[in-house]
């Protein structure tokens, strides 16, 4: 991933583009496609070797597959007031001081997208040949995350190259009170999640970079 949203949905939330095709808009919550290698058992998914906005030490790795399901199992040093908050309604999250971990967290990791499988917020993170505008129904919530943006050129920094991406944006209303008030997943058919950005209720951000140790070919 590089997976939380995708774990960083999770895992940074421990909370994942370089050409893309059409697709048959519809409401659709699944995702299809061939099990991406970033959903197999022993990928691992990390973040930035520093701190940031409080977050720290973030690790995830792949413990199992089951019916194209992937489950996660990681941990992360939090100290951001509003991510703990937030983490706080994921109850695959085990917080002990400022240390979060998991073993439950579950993704769908196809070569035509990303779909959160655990919480409250389940359904697709991001299909890869989406265009601007569209949108993924969240399960039972009656809302959708929508494609606010989309590369059309090298333009985003990931790592020491320059990639396309696309960004799905989330008004996680079912969270509200956390201190979150909006949720930009940053994806690229290649790398998969490769960042997820959280917007708080006193008008800052904080973006954390995701890498993970495998990639769609």
């Amino acid at each position: 991933m590089k997976s939380l949203a995708y774990l960083s949905l999770a895992l940074l939330l421990i909370t994942t583009l370089t050409s893309c095709e059409l697709f048959e808009k519809d409401e659709d919550t699944s995702i299809e496609g061939d099990q991406s290698p970033m959903g197999e058992v022993g990928t691992t998914v990390g973040s930035s070797s520093g701190e940031i906005s409080g977050v720290s030490g973030v690790t995830a790795v792949v413990t199992s597959v089951k019916d194209g399901i992937s489950t996660y199992s990681g941990s992360a040093v939090v100290k951001n007031t509003f991510l703990k908050n937030l983490l706080a309604n994921f109850p695959e999250m085990v917080m002990k001081g400022d240390t979060v971990t998991t073993t439950n967290l579950k993704f769908q990791n196809t070569k035509e997208g990303i779909a959160l499988k655990t919480g409250s917020t389940q359904g697709t993170l991001v299909k890869y040949d989406s265009e601007v505008g569209d949108e993924y129904p969240i399960d039972g919530t009656g809302e959708k995350r929508k494609v606010i943006s989309k590369s059309t050129t090298d333009d985003y920094s990931y790592g020491f190259i320059l990639i396309k991406v696309m960004k799905v944006e989330e008004y996680p209303t079912k969270l509200r009170g956390s201190g979150v008030n909006k949720v930009n997943y940053i994806a690229n058919h290649k790398f998969g999640l490769v960042g997820v950005e959280f917007f708080f209720d006193d008008g800052t951000s904080a973006k954390f970079p995701l890498y993970t140790s495998a990639e769609n070919k």
